[in-house]
């Protein structure tokens, strides 16, 4: 019969201790906190710092009022930071497709005169103590009509894209994706 002593008992401890350990998933949160109204055909909206979009509701043509939806993003109760960018995305509005680049999200929509006008948009990277969050899972909501309708996020989603066509008859579709965190 072997002897097995404390010592090696000991080494056995320590490497069984070294064992990496997957790291727990993080706890997400996006929360609704603020929106915000202009009048369509002259609006110029950004969400708040520290805020990102998540919804958008319309109801009538270029000289009604558009409303935008902030929320903010919480991982394991702490807040993401918003870093913004210029605007861009220059289009007609009455053909216009955008989506924000990799791993980014909107922030900000302006929008001048009607469906002839030009549409551009604010995005922002998301970072929490100094490391990106991800956006995973982009996906298109289904067509609305301009004129009438309202668009919300889904669970922990934030907007990261629209597409238009035609005048306030015409199509809207949203681009939402899912906020990811290796924690």
């Amino acid at each position: 019969m072997k002897k097995v002593t404390f010592a090696a008992l000991a080494v056995a401890a320590v490497a069984v201790l070294n064992v990496p350990v997957p790291a727990s998933a993080a706890t997400i949160k996006v929360e609704y906190v603020y929106s915000g109204t202009v009048k369509e055909s002259g609006g110029e909206f950004t969400c708040p710092a520290g805020q990102v979009m998540t919804g958008r509701s319309h109801n009538g043509d270029e000289n009604a009022n558009t409303t935008y939806q902030c929320s903010w993003i919480l991982i394991d109760g702490v807040q993401v930071e918003v870093f913004t960018g210029d605007w861009f995305g220059y289009a007609k509005e009455s053909n216009s497709n955008f989506s924000a680049p990799l791993d980014q999200v909107i922030v900000g929509r302006w929008h001048h005169g009607d469906e002839n006008g030009a549409t551009e948009y604010k995005t922002g990277a998301l970072y929490l103590q100094g490391r990106q969050v991800r956006i995973t899972n982009r996906t298109w909501t289904s067509a609305y009509t301009e004129s009438g309708h309202t668009t919300q996020a889904g669970f922990n989603q934030v907007m990261t894209g629209r597409n238009h066509s035609g005048d306030e008859n015409g199509k809207t579709q949203y681009q939402y994706g899912t906020v990811t965190f290796a924690g």
